[in-house]
């Protein structure tokens, strides 16, 4: 998802960023709409000028033409601004020679001085603008691919379990069985040592299960984001009423990202927010995954505290997404996240 120019412009971005957005663009967009601009600012600082030179006639008002010299240099090319600043000039000087005011030749010489000095400085605005989004997108696209590297070491640690060490587990498990059965009867000791034994087995094979779930979740690779939550609600400890709209498979960064922020929110549901119920709200449109997690607690949460969301929050806007906290102190918590995804994807 490409981030807006020159300043994040979502809305709890400051309003001095969202206005910088507007005016200092560092891709410009077609250049038939700054030629629409540059003549409508200069038409209506016409109009202006002329309104005010009945209230003012000394004044020359050179400073209105300056305006849109400004726009049209913070939103497209060099050439356009210094066609825009030439044209100003042209009405500025209509003005003197009409109105007679003052000398000609100095006054135009400020103006276009002025202008120029507005190109040059507002273009170079402009190139450090479209510097800064570059080194973001770099950021953003490295952090994207160390959490993708990541989730396929863990999907690996996680299949290399589950074929070599449980396997093996599950094997010797069948062959202790195997040797228990031919014991004698009256060799009770050894017979008790077998079981014990299998049992001991039983419980390593329960525990490189939970290990494999939490390096990355088979039922996640299997099923998709939908059974996968689920299977979370089943095995939380704080009943989960779940409405989700989830019927088809997303890419797996996105779904691995979603899981992980329910799988936390849920632990800490259980062992921090004193919650009787958690909801969890999931939809998928064409262009962006959305999460909202609820519970009814104590509230008061927040990233840090050790509440295992700041990894989560790095993880979910690795992938150009947003991670919101809203948790009031006896009003209990929500979790908000949005995943944009790949259009066609």
């Amino acid at each position: 998802m490409t981030p807006s120019p020159a300043a994040d412009s979502r809305p709890g971005a400051p309003l001095r960023d969202r206005l910088l957005a507007l005016l200092i663009r560092p891709t410009p967009p077609p250049l038939l709409w700054g030629v629409v601009t540059a003549l409508s600012f200069i038409v209506v600082e016409t109009w202006i000028v002329h309104v005010l030179k009945r209230v003012a006639p000394d004044n020359a008002f050179g400073a209105i033409f300056l305006l849109g010299v400004l726009v049209v240099s913070a939103g497209w090319g060099f050439g356009l601004a210094v066609a825009t600043s030439l044209a100003s000039a042209m009405a500025y000087v209509w003005f003197h020679v009409n109105e007679g005011s003052g000398s000609l030749v100095p006054a135009v010489v400020v103006f276009l001085t002025l202008a120029l000095l507005t190109n040059v400085l507002v273009g170079q605005a402009r190139l450090r603008a479209a510097e800064a989004i570059r080194i973001s997108l770099e950021l953003r696209a490295s952090r994207a691919r160390i959490v993708t590297a990541a989730d396929q070491a863990r999907r690996g640690f996680e299949r290399d379990l589950h074929d070599g060490a449980q396997q093996r587990i599950v094997s010797l498990g069948l062959e202790l069985r195997a040797l228990e059965a031919s014991v004698p009867d009256e060799l009770t000791e050894i017979r008790a040592q077998l079981v014990e034994s299998i049992d001991g087995l039983g419980q390593l094979h329960t525990d490189l299960q939970e290990l494999s779930r939490g390096i990355h979740p088979a039922i996640l690779s299997r099923g998709g984001l939908g059974p996968a939550i689920k299977t979370l609600a089943r095995r939380s400890a704080v009943p989960v009423s779940l409405d989700l709209d989830v019927d088809r498979r997303l890419p797996e960064s996105a779904e691995v990202a979603a899981y992980y922020v329910v799988a936390e929110v849920l632990t800490n549901a259980a062992k921090h927010a004193q919650a009787d119920e958690v909801t969890v709200w999931a939809r998928v449109t064409d262009t962006e995954l959305t999460l909202r997690i609820t519970d009814d607690g104590v509230g008061g949460a927040g990233a840090g505290g050790g509440s295992g969301l700041v990894g989560l929050k790095d993880r979910v806007e690795a992938l150009s997404g947003r991670l919101g906290i809203v948790s009031k102190a006896g009003a209990g918590t929500t979790i908000t996240v949005t995943i944009p995804l790949p259009t066609g994807g």
